[in-house]
């Protein structure tokens, strides 16, 4: 896929109508991650245009929205304001898409750092013909500066982050990372907003709300884009507690409890379709490397190998338990 040059805009430094503004959201939910928060909130500041804006929308934390009114109070361009929905992160999206000013909204994660040229190449990307949403890839930002041997770059999904079989070049996708996404603003007027039947609360390890609501948006308008741009990025970090073998494994439950929910809002054939070439095809080139990795002396092969396959079945679980829950409801 070609994607469009940067559309000229006005000498003042406001986009010209055919280079829509851009509002960039960062919904944040704990004081824990306040340095996190500031450095994602400096990232966009440093690539915003003068009629740009970047929302800041606090999920349900009032000392959380009291320190960031207090510290943003003189950023003309960063607005501060609560969530206007129910617990979790699509709540806090759908306040910002309400509140958004931009022919654009895109979503940063509160412990993202957007690279140089973020903003740019999603705003070329989305002059595209029929291109309703981009994402970039997000780069974990590991615990010392180094990834751990043992863990599968097929499963950096874990942490919330671009993984290994995902397209190389730029490519049209079925849905984007939610730590680094944007979409022009008339798809929520096509598909709506996020759901709040997926998608993650607290640090409950859900997610997929960006992805029903690709799904949602390509079924709304057939010849709908969605477009991968793994050249961008943003580095996101990952705590400790986030390569410990537990978390994997609950975070791979709680993927599959999400899946089973994408699949029931928008159809099994939709919400499965990229995870069923995901482990057909990817996952079984990535066992055969760590068995040659293992074979070769390098221990690290050998669990990395174990959890991709744990990982497989545990997700799995996940999923049939996300059905049978349901079967149960209607009963």
């Amino acid at each position: 896929m070609q994607v469009s040059a940067v559309t000229d805009h006005a000498a003042d430094g406001s986009a010209s109508p055919s280079s829509p503004t851009a509002t960039v959201a960062i919904c944040a939910y704990t004081m824990r991650r306040w340095d996190n928060l500031l450095e994602a909130v400096g990232s966009v500041l440093r690539q915003l245009r003068r009629d740009d804006e970047c929302l800041l929308v606090i999920d349900h934390n009032e000392e959380l929205l009291g320190r960031a009114r207090e510290a943003f109070a003189g950023q003309a361009q960063v607005r501060v304001m609560p969530s206007a929905g129910p617990r979790g992160l699509s709540g806090a999206r759908n306040t910002a898409i309400g509140a958004s000013r931009g022919g654009l909204v895109a979503f940063l994660d509160d412990d993202a750092v957007a690279g140089d040229g973020w903003l740019e190449r999603m705003r070329a990307a989305l002059s595209g013909e029929n291109v309703f949403g981009v994402g970039t890839a997000a780069l974990p930002r590991w615990p010392g500066g180094q990834r751990p041997a043992w863990f599968p770059p097929e499963f950096d999904w874990v942490v919330g982050c671009s993984y290994k079989g995902l397209p190389q070049r730029e490519s049209d996708v079925r849905n984007v990372i939610g730590a680094a996404m944007a979409f022009r603003r008339d798809a929520f007027d096509l598909a709506g907003e996020f759901s709040s039947a997926v998608g993650r609360v607290g640090t409950t390890p859900t997610g997929c709300e960006e992805t029903e609501l690709c799904i949602r948006l390509r079924q709304a308008r057939p010849g709908v884009r969605i477009a991968y741009l793994p050249d961008v990025a943003v580095a996101h970090e990952v705590t400790a507690d986030r390569i410990r073998v537990s978390y994997f494994f609950r975070r791979c439950y709680g993927e599959g409890l999400s899946k089973a929910r994408v699949a029931r809002l928008v159809g099994a054939d939709s919400g499965l379709s990229t995870e069923r070439a995901y482990v057909a095809d990817v996952l079984p080139r990535g066992v055969l490397r760590d068995l040659a990795r293992g074979l070769r002396g390098d221990w690290s092969g050998w669990p990395s190998g174990a959890l991709i396959i744990g990982g497989v079945l545990v997700t799995g679980c996940g999923y049939l338990a996300g059905r049978l829950a349901r079967l149960g409801s209607r009963s």
